[in-house]
C-alpha cells in the first residue's frame, strides 16, 4: 500500500534534508519523489503534475499527507507535527515548544544563511565573510549548548533537523572556504547526531561530497569568467 506521506525533493537541498531527517527520526513511513532544485534541475526534467499544482514557487521541499500538500521546510516540519502527532519532535510543555520553534528560526538565520553564502559565493572576500559569520554562529551555538546533549531539552527535537542539514554538508564546505574549526561542544553535538539511526538516511557518501564540491567550484569558475 502506498504510504500516506510523500516527500518531493532532492539530496542536494538542505531544506529537503531537514524534512527527511524529521520523517526518519519520527519513524513516519513515506515515499520520496526525486525533484531537483531549480538551480540544478535539467532543462528536460518534467516536473510532477501535483508538484506544479501545489508548490507555489516550484521549489522543494514539498510534502503530501493524504490529499493535502505543503511547501517550505519549517512550515512543513510544524505541519507534520499537527497531522502526525506521535511520535513528536516537539516537547509537550508549552514553554519548551516555544523554545524549540524559536531555535528553529535562529538556526535558519545564523547558521543556514551563511552556510549557503559559503558554497554559493563567487567572490573570495564575500565567501570569507560568510565563513566568518558561520563560525560566529557556531560559537554562539556552542555557548547555547553548554553542557546539554541536545539543542532544546533532553531529547532530539526539530531543532536538530535544522542543524543536521548543515552537519551533513560540513565536510564539503571545507574545500569551498569554511576552514574554521568547530567548537568542542558543537563537534560533540555533531557526533551525537551522527549516532542517531536517522543520520544514515541523510548522510552523504564520498561521491555526493565530491559532486557537491565540483558543482560549486564550477559555479565559481563560470562566474569569474562572466
Amino acid at each position: 500500500m502506498r504510504p500516506d506521506v510523500t516527500l518531493y525533493g532532492h539530496w542536494i537541498c538542505p531544506f529537503v534534508t531537514r524534512v527527511e531527517f524529521a520523517l526518519r527520526q519520527r519513524g513516519i513511513d513515506h515515499d520520496v519523489v526525486d525533484v531537483p532544485p531549480s538551480a540544478v534541475r535539467p532543462t528536460d526534467f518534467v516536473l510532477p503534475r501535483e508538484f506544479v499544482a501545489h508548490s507555489p514557487r516550484l521549489e522543494i521541499p514539498m510534502v503530501r499527507v493524504g490529499d493535502e500538500y505543503l511547501a517550505d521546510s519549517i512550515p512543513i516540519l510544524l505541519w507534520l507535527e499537527e497531522v502526525r502527532s506521535e511520535p513528536s519532535l516537539l516537547p509537550d510543555d508549552r514553554d519548551e515548544r516555544t523554545e524549540v520553534i524559536e531555535r528553529l528560526h535562529w538556526l535558519d538565520r545564523h547558521l543556514m544563511r551563511p552556510t549557503g553564502a559559503v558554497y554559493y559565493g563567487t567572490d573570495p572576500q564575500r565567501v570569507e565573510r560568510a565563513a566568518d559569520e558561520l563560525a560566529r554562529g557556531f560559537g554562539e551555538l556552542d555557548q547555547y549548548l553548554g553542557d546539554r546533549d541536545w539543542l532544546a531539552g533532553d531529547e532530539v527535537t526539530l531543532a536538530e533537523a535544522i542543524v543536521v542539514s548543515i552537519y551533513v554538508r560540513l565536510d564539503s564546505l571545507r574545500p569551498l572556504g569554511f576552514t574554521h574549526p568547530l567548537p568542542a561542544g558543537v563537534a560533540a553535538h555533531r557526533r551525537r547526531c551522527e549516532d542517531l539511526a536517522s543520520w544514515s538516511a541523510v548522510a552523504w557518501p564520498d561521491e555526493r561530497h565530491a559532486e557537491f564540491v565540483a558543482r560549486f567550484l564550477k559555479h565559481r569558475e563560470l562566474a569569474q569568467r562572466a
